[in-house]
C-alpha cells in the first residue's frame, strides 16, 4: 500500500499493547520499530492514548519518524497509564467502552503486540466483532520473542474441542516481524469494503 496521498484520510492502525515494558527488550524494540514504520509512511497510529510501556514507546516512535497519533483513555486511566499530551489528539473519554469503540471507528486494521489483561480483552473483543460482522478489518498478533505461544496452543485447543472453528481461529494473522505483519494486514485492508457497525456493541 503506498504512502497516503495529500489531503486524504491517513491509512490507521489501531494498536493494543502493554502500558508496562515486559521483562525482555525485544518488545520495546517491536514497538518501536512498528511505530517507526507507521510514521515513514506517512499513515495513522490510534492507541490507548498512554505515555508509559509499549503505549508510548509505539507512540514516540510513530511521531519521530513523521506519523500522525491519536490517543483515546478514559479518564480513570488518565493518571495511571499517563496520558500523553504530545499527541495530535489526546481524547479523554468517560468510559472504556467509549475508548474501544472510538479506537474500532478509526481503524483500517488492528495489531496487538505484547500486553497484560487489558491488551488481551481488547484483543478478543475486536476479534468478537469481526465474527459479529461488526466489521471486517484485518486483526494482526504480534508473537514477539514467543510471547504468545501459550496463547495459539489454546486457541488451536480451542478449535480440537469445538468451541471455534478453523476459518475463525485463522482470521488473526500472525506474526514474528512487526513491519512484515503490518504490511500483510495493510494489504488485506483492501479487501475490506463492508460497512462497519459498532452501534450494537
Amino acid at each position: 500500500m503506498p504512502a497516503t496521498p495529500p489531503n486524504s484520510a491517513p491509512f490507521s492502525v489501531t494498536v493494543y499493547c502493554g502500558a508496562r515494558h515486559g521483562a525482555q527488550p525485544a518488545y520495546t524494540a517491536a514497538a518501536r520499530a512498528l511505530g517507526r514504520a507507521i510514521g515513514e509512511r506517512g499513515w495513522q497510529l490510534v492507541y490507548g492514548g498512554g505515555k508509559v510501556g509499549l503505549m508510548g514507546e509505539v507512540a514516540d516512535a510513530t511521531l519521530a519518524a513523521g506519523g500522525r497519533v491519536v490517543g483515546i483513555i478514559p479518564a480513570t486511566l488518565k493518571q495511571m497509564e499517563v496520558g500523553h499530551e504530545g499527541l495530535h489528539e489526546l481524547h479523554v473519554v468517560p468510559t472504556m467502552h467509549v475508548r474501544k469503540q472510538m479506537m474500532a471507528e478509526r481503524a483500517d486494521v488492528f495489531i496487538a503486540l505484547p500486553g497484560g489483561i487489558g491488551t488481551l480483552e481488547e484483543l478478543y473483543e475486536v476479534w468478537t466483532w469481526r465474527q459479529l460482522k461488526y466489521h471486517d478489518q484485518p486483526i494482526g498478533l504480534l508473537n514477539v520473542a514467543g510471547y504468545y505461544d501459550d496463547l495459539l496452543r489454546f486457541m488451536a485447543h480451542s478449535v480440537s474441542e469445538g468451541f471455534l472453528s478453523a476459518p475463525q481461529n485463522a482470521v488473526l494473522e500472525v506474526g514474528t516481524d512487526p513491519v512484515a505483519l503490518m504490511l500483510r494486514l495493510a494489504e488485506q485492508a483492501r479487501a475490506a469494503t463492508g460497512p462497519d457497525d459498532y452501534t450494537r456493541i
